[in-house]
């Protein structure tokens, strides 16, 4: 098949925004392509073994798959959710003999929800990149939250250090119980994000990511990543919270604000200004 195919773009995503452990999940401006047939001169053909083929055959897609990505692996930015859906999604528009169509990408979300949440382990990072936008994975299903101009508009600048970070590795490091206060802390403050976000209004988001579940175990993990966030959050930032399991730190801030923010980074690793994407997973004519 010719490389003119079209080609299914997905974005990364930065899981559990702090407080919203394994539910929540924003979608980024960074892009992983994964196509049918030749690749582009930028691309790669890929192995059986790589996430987005085994989701490609997961929903019945057959053939050698090509992958272009600007998505960092071993970041915390949800490269292999982000590259699972590419690869159900051009099964379910293309590779499965559909017609390669947007509205049959739609009409499939809810198979490639299904079939990525499982291969991946969780939902949070797959139902970001696949709707697009901020959503919480809840009971099975990506439950879209509505974004206003104040916070599509905002800025997330994503400090990455020169280091991976293991998401089992990083789970092994959290407490095997949680305190109650931790528990009634940590619901209060997703419920706080959630309403920051559906009322557009960034006045909320201070204090909506502090975490008792997860990140302080994470975070020791990640030398620098606590004084990003501080730092971050001092210059200007709404709030900030570890990505993922890490190592990166991501800081949501008006655009005005990146560049302070920015420079108050610690000066190891390398930074991204980014954007929040709202298109999610979508099918691309080449």
């Amino acid at each position: 098949m010719p490389s003119s195919t079209p080609f299914v773009r997905v974005p990364a995503s930065s899981a559990n925004l702090g407080a919203g452990f394994d539910v929540f999940g924003m979608a980024l401006a960074l892009y992983a392509d994964v196509g049918l047939g030749t690749p582009p001169a930028d691309g790669r053909t890929i192995d059986a073994h790589h996430p987005a083929q085994i989701a490609f055959e997961e929903l019945g897609g057959a053939g050698a798959l090509w992958l272009r990505s600007s998505i960092p692996m071993a970041r915390g930015l949800g490269f292999s959710g982000a590259v699972r859906v590419a690869g159900a999604a051009l099964a379910a528009v293309v590779g499965s003999g559909s017609s390669a169509s947007a509205s049959a990408l739609a009409a499939a979300r809810p198979r490639i929800l299904d079939a990525t949440a499982r291969l991946e382990g969780h939902g949070d990072n797959v139902g970001a990149s696949l709707l697009g936008g901020v959503v919480a994975h809840v009971g099975g299903r990506a439950l879209p939250m509505r974004l206003g101009p104040t916070l599509a508009g905002a800025s997330v600048v994503a400090w990455i250090p020169d280091v991976t970070t293991s998401t089992d590795r990083s789970r092994r490091a959290l407490a095997d119980t949680v305190e109650r206060d931790a528990a009634v802390h940590n619901i209060g403050r997703a419920v706080q994000l959630a309403l920051a976000v559906e009322r557009d209004d960034p006045s909320l988001l201070s204090g909506a990511t502090d975490d008792r579940l997860h990140q302080a175990a994470r975070l020791a993990l990640v030398p620098g990543a606590t004084q990003a966030i501080e730092g971050g959050v001092e210059a200007g930032a709404w709030c900030g919270w570890l990505s993922g399991s890490g190592p990166t730190v991501a800081l949501l801030c008006p655009p005005a604000a990146a560049d302070a923010v920015v420079a108050a980074l610690p000066a190891s690793g390398h930074h991204k200004v980014l954007s929040v994407d709202q298109l999610g997973a979508r099918l691309v004519e080449a």
